[in-house]
């Protein structure tokens, strides 16, 4: 809602309400700041209108006009040009400010208390401090501005500097209108600087964006900003695992000398001698504007777009007094893909987050995706750009870069684009390789040893597999058993950091534990095509079925059989099921103590609670907390559950399978392929329960939040618990030890919750190739009717498709149905046993969907772009396992 153009002076509520194109970017930005907790100066904006009103009293319309018209990049250095810049700026610096405006000016600034102070008078024009241009050093700001008529002076100069040279050449530069661009002047108070600076959330020289960099100087900040001396540089890890950003680096400048207030106005130079070898800033204030500076980044940038602030010190706290964003960041990717884009794609991702993440979770989980995935290739000797980021997000999604990834395995490990992207999932095209022969020469052997050793790596943590997940889960369980109620706000930050301390150890070994399966899997896809051809995959499918060996994904499915079957047979518990009434919440009350399925369904909850749908993002309960959806599976399959058929049936494809390799494999190869199976089973088992540990430690974050919902609740902060998810760990620790008291949250957690229904409600697109979405076109359906996919479990199913789009979803898929979903994480699991057979969008070899599906035997069919805009609700369909088609009955 835009506030009514009568009005000329906003305070900064009222900037945030006009928004950008009246308040000027300076005065928005300082406005949102305000808003949402951060201490500035007190003040307010002149807005765009009182300039336009300003160029219509002294009747500049005309003058103003003409520019756009006549003077270009190319010719704005011509005598007749520079005479006409010159003659608008000196009239506007001789012009007149409307009385009403400079009434209304006075007032404002008098009810503030400081029309006598010494004041900051600075341009704020509309298109400034953008995403696109910052505008940066182009207008005029005036400094230690005294009394009103200097305040109008100030004005009229901040006016007549949008026609200055540089201000035009910019705007010609960036191919920005000149009608496009209005200002604004920021008034308000002078800080009383014992130091200032600048600080930035990355590091703009190198682009890592897990730098925060800071420079300092004693008094004001001019001296930085201008470039006049070398300044103190501080730089800052900047990883959501420390609860405060640490100081990594410092680099203590010359500082030649400082800017301060000069007594008649304005501001003077002084040499400081004294002063070079001195730190501006102690150790303890670093770091905690390193924690303010990640709150700017949290509230301004979303955790997005990186900004860069001018604060000031006034020995006590750090006041802010502008941000803006980082327009241009320099690229960090390897040196062979500089000439080609970013392919940026959802594809492996969406099997574990595929939603737009809550705001306390997307730092965390982009820090520990990309740690997973670096190091793949660290520990096996292969140096990364430094600085290079595997992630991002878009809108809000989690987003890799296939780009680098692709050249990431090709360069370290060998594996072609084309290879690579069959495993990984997803639609995205391979980016180009001068030389697609990865093995020889020099380079050839190093890919080989370190494929080597990545071998010896996967070996060695598949074999301490379970002396490494009990001691993650032991540090957890240690952590975690007697809760978090009884702590004091600042230990609360304490267990954070431990935490944070596990997770990062366990993000390490992570990547190998999960890779346990590719070995053996590799081995069989090299010896079963010599006698099956294009067979293979099928066959190796199905000698992958029914082997469990404690894949813990699949096995909390098959208890899930086994409770429906108890239910079936339990009174008590048939009878709770079978009530028209039936609520999966009451269940503790509504069933009595002697029931089976009661006992049973503890024990499940015992095991298997700490997982939940999409468990990656802890604002979604756990099933300990809400078991609503296990029930409601239990519920529509008490009736068909039969886990014997099941098994028989798992048995039979197996037999089958090991038949055709006893006919068409000499013997002697028979126990190597039973061992690679039983291998890849238990990698299979050990990528599924690495995933589960990681469930746990999400968990452990989500009852820290949830201790601080209840908490912050109780005290006001937040309106409700919930409220605690949009909500980000910099804000939380900055309230918990007593940096900031927390006003303003409620409007962040307001904007955030706007932002994210907004988010979901826009389909993502499948890839980004560079900064610009495109969206997979629909898989064609070929001349047999049909769509063609990547075949991951075994044998043909038929039933009435059913598209689930989430688990929520579930109800709707009956004993039979063919399930299409987008992807699925080990939430969907228990969908997987209602299914005759499934078809995803995405997915590869060894994503979750595929490895249940093998497990249990059911057909399966991933990777078929657009899918579920391809085949509609009921539709009869045939899935054909075993050749990767969906035949379309209609």
């Amino acid at each position: 809602m835009l506030v009514s153009t009568a009005k000329y002076f906003l305070t900064w509520d009222e900037a945030v309400q006009s928004g950008v194109q009246v308040a000027g970017g300076k005065g928005w930005n300082l406005g949102r700041l305000a808003q949402y907790g951060f201490k500035i100066p007190i003040g307010g904006i002149l807005t765009t209108c009182a300039y336009e009103e300003f160029i219509k009293h002294n009747s500049l319309q005309d003058m103003v006009n003409n520019i756009p018209q006549s003077v270009t990049g190319e010719n704005i250095d011509e005598i007749n040009n520079q005479d006409s810049l010159n003659q608008l700026r000196q009239k506007i610096k001789a012009g007149s400010i409307p009385p009403l405006i400079v009434e209304e000016l006075k007032t404002k600034l008098d009810s503030m208390g400081i029309l006598e102070r010494p004041l900051a008078v600075r341009s704020s024009a509309s298109a400034e401090d953008s995403a696109k241009a910052s505008f940066a050093g182009i207008h005029e700001s005036f400094l230690n501005v005294c009394g009103i008529d200097n305040i109008l002076e100030s004005v009229t100069g901040c006016y007549a500097s949008l026609w200055s040279n540089r201000a035009i050449a910019y705007r010609r530069k960036l191919h920005i209108k000149d009608d496009e661009v209005m200002t604004g002047v920021v008034v308000m108070e002078m800080v009383d600087a014992q130091a200032a600076g600048v600080g930035f959330t990355c590091d703009p020289q190198t682009g890592r964006q897990d730098t925060l960099v800071i420079n300092a100087n004693f008094g004001l900040g001019e001296t930085i900003v201008t470039g006049t001396v070398e300044p103190d540089t501080y730089y800052l890890d900047a990883s959501p695992w420390n609860s405060v950003p640490r100081l990594v680096e410092r680099k203590t400048g010359r500082k030649e000398g400082v800017t301060c207030l000069n007594q008649n106005g304005g501001t003077q130079f002084l040499m400081t001698p004294d002063s070079s070898s001195k730190q501006v800033l102690s150790d303890e204030n670093i770091e905690k504007l390193g924690l303010l500076l990640s709150r700017v980044f949290e509230a301004l940038g979303d955790c997005d777009q990186h900004q860069d602030v001018e604060w000031v010190f006034d020995g006590r706290d750090f006041i802010l007094v502008q941000s803006r964003p980082v327009t241009a960041l320099p690229r960090r990717t390897f040196a062979s893909l500089k000439n080609q884009p970013d392919i940026w794609s959802n594809g492996n991702y969406r099997d574990a987050v595929p939603m737009v993440l809550s705001p306390l979770i997307r730092r965390l989980t982009i820090n520990t995706i990309d740690e997973i995935l670096k190091s793949n290739y660290t520990e096996t000797g292969y140096t990364l750009p430094e600085g290079l980021q595997f992630s991002r997000f878009f809108n809000g999604r989690l987003y890799c870069n296939l780009s680098a990834l692709q050249w990431a395995m090709y360069d370290a490990l060998g594996s072609l684009p084309s290879a690579f992207n069959i495993g990984w999932g997803g639609h995205q095209p391979e980016i180009e390789l001068k030389d697609p022969k990865p093995f020889k020469g020099l380079s050839g052997l190093k890919r080989l040893w370190r494929g080597i050793r990545g071998v010896t790596l996967i070996n060695r943590a598949t074999k301490k597999a379970p002396e490494t997940h009990a001691r993650v889960l032991h540090s957890i369980e240690s952590l975690t058993q007697k809760g978090f109620s009884h702590l004091q706000d600042k230990d609360l930050i304490q267990r954070y950091n431990q935490l944070s301390k596990i997770s990062i150890e366990f993000t390490g070994e992570f990547s190998f534990l999960s890779g346990a399966a590719s070995i053996p899997i590799g081995g069989l896809i090299k010896i079963l095509p010599k006698y099956f051809g294009e067979r293979a995959p099928m066959v190796l499918n199905a000698l992958m079925v029914g082997g469990s060996a404690g894949i813990t994904s699949a096995d909390h499915g098959y208890r899930l059989v086994e409770l429906a079957e108890i239910a079936r047979r339990d009174n008590d518990a048939a009878q709770y099921f079978d009530d028209t009434a039936f609520d999966p919440i009451d269940w503790e009350d509504q069933l009595p103590e002697r029931s089976t399925f009661k006992q049973a369904f503890r024990e499940f909850i015992k095991e298997y609670g700490h997982r939940a749908v999409y468990e990656l993002d802890i604002i979604n309960p756990r099933w300990n907390e809400d078991p609503s959806y296990l029930l409601n599976i239990i519920h529509s399959t008490i009736n068909t559950a039969d886990l014997s058929q099941l098994k028989a049936k798992q048995k039979g494809k197996f037999e089958q399978a090991w038949q055709e390799v006893k006919n068409k494999v000499p013997s002697k190869k028979h126990s190597t392929i039973k061992k690679l199976i039983s291998k890849a089973q238990e990698g299979a088992a050990v990528r599924e329960k690495t995933k589960s540990v990681l469930a746990v430690m999400m968990e452990a974050y989500r009852k820290i939040a949830q201790e601080l919902g209840s908490r912050f609740c109780q005290r006001a902060i937040i309106e409700e618990q919930a409220d605690i998810y949009f909500c980000t760990w910099p804000e939380l620790v900055s309230i918990l030890n007593g940096q900031w008291d927390g006003v303003g949250i409620k409007a962040l957690i307001t904007k955030r919750k706007v932002f994210m229904k907004e988010m979901e409600s826009i389909a993502p697109p499948d890839i980004i190739m560079g900064d610009t979405p495109k969206y997979t076109e629909p898989a064609p359906r070929s001349s047999g009717n049909y769509l063609t996919g990547v075949p991951v479990a075994a044998g043909k199913a038929s039933g009435k498709a059913r598209l689930i789009s989430h688990p929520a979803e579930g109800n709707r898929l009956q004993p039979g149905d063919v399930m299409v979903a987008p992807s699925t994480d080990p939430g969907w699991t228990p969908l997987f046993l209602k299914a005759s057979a499934v078809i995803m969008e995405t997915g590869g070899f060894l994503s979750h969907g595929a490895i249940v599906a093998r497990e249990y035997g059911i057909p399966a069919v991933v990777n078929i772009p657009g899918v579920m805009r391809v085949i509609k609700e009921g539709w009869e369909v045939d899935v054909d396992g075993d050749e990767g088609k969906v035949f379309l009955k209609g």
